[in-house]
């Protein structure tokens, strides 16, 4: 094609290009976007109403004193500690375990029939209805030790955060380029020096971001806690007795006829939700930081 054929099309492409779309079009678009707004309005209903619902009933019984009592003295306090102690002891047994698991799965047993099995076995687990954990962890612990306790909800959350770790592990590794294996070993790393300093680095962010998520899950579990901790109207013993916690709170006193008490359920539930809610803020910005980065 010649010079002068290419300086006539070359006008009318940029013409083609900056034209303003037809009439149909731009309907079009429009009629979509006013669809996915008010599909977007129709989900946010049920959240906001219920937020709405939770912050109406409870706000008015919320007192500073609450965060201090125990459940008997018409508090949380000691339900707050148990949910932070049966949490930290299932993020104690889990973490370690599917972090490892997802750096098998992504860098070490890509080939491995092993492997495979592994990764079906936690996509099973990721179905597993909480109650059923809950029973698993009655007879594995509470039947052997002849005891409720915190120790036994915390492996009944941990058993729940596992393949949530596992998997998110694993995709957070794939991620990283293959780039940046290569470069580490043409400087002479080899495949453990480049997976723990390399890609694990790398990858940090977006496992840590997993592990929050997998911990605001397991701090609203109430099934399995009422196999394994039970619960406690005062403070907890110790880690091998009976522990409080918020989920099994509201749901022990949410039928109460006493009014103290029924107030007491809408406002833990406050306090339940903002834990969910100051850890899922937690995820989104160290995902945010990451991006920026």
């Amino acid at each position: 094609m010649s010079n002068h054929q290419q300086n006539k099309i070359a006008p009318s492409l940029a013409n083609e290009l900056f034209a303003p779309l037809p009439k149909s079009r731009q309907l079009f678009t429009y009629l979509m976007n006013a669809i996915a707004w008010g599909l977007t309005v129709v989900a946010l209903v049920p959240l906001l109403s219920i937020l709405w619902e939770i912050i109406s009933r409870g706000i008015s019984g919320l007192k500073l004193e609450m965060f201090v009592n125990p459940v008997i003295d018409f508090g949380f306090g000691n339900a707050i500690l148990g949910t932070a102690v049966i949490v930290s002891i299932a993020t104690l047994l889990s973490v370690p375990v599917g972090i490892l698991t997802g750096i098998f799965l992504a860098e070490f047993g890509i080939t491995n029939p092993a492997a495979k099995f592994v990764r079906f076995i936690t996509n099973i687990l990721t179905g597993v209805p909480s109650i059923i954990v809950g029973v698993f962890a009655y007879a594995v612990i509470v039947l052997l030790t002849k005891k409720f306790s915190a120790i036994a909800g915390g492996f009944a959350l941990a058993t729940i955060m596992l393949p949530v770790i596992v998997l998110t592990t694993e995709e957070a590794l794939k991620l990283i380029p293959t780039d940046q294996r290569l470069a580490s070993a043409a400087l002479g790393g080899n495949r453990l020096q480049t997976t723990f300093r390399i890609v694990i680095t790398a990858a940090l962010p977006a496992i840590t971001t997993g592990i929050l998520l997998a911990i605001a899950r397991a701090a609203g579990e109430t099934a399995p806690l009422m196999f394994t901790a039970l619960f406690s109207l005062d403070w907890s013993e110790g880690l091998l007795s009976p522990t409080a916690s918020l989920p099994v709170l509201i749901f022990n006193l949410y039928n109460d006829p006493d009014p103290e008490k029924h107030q007491l359920v809408w406002t833990t539930s406050i306090v339940l939700l903002g834990l969910v809610l100051f850890v899922s803020i937690i995820s989104r910005l160290i995902t945010r930081k990451r991006k920026i980065k």
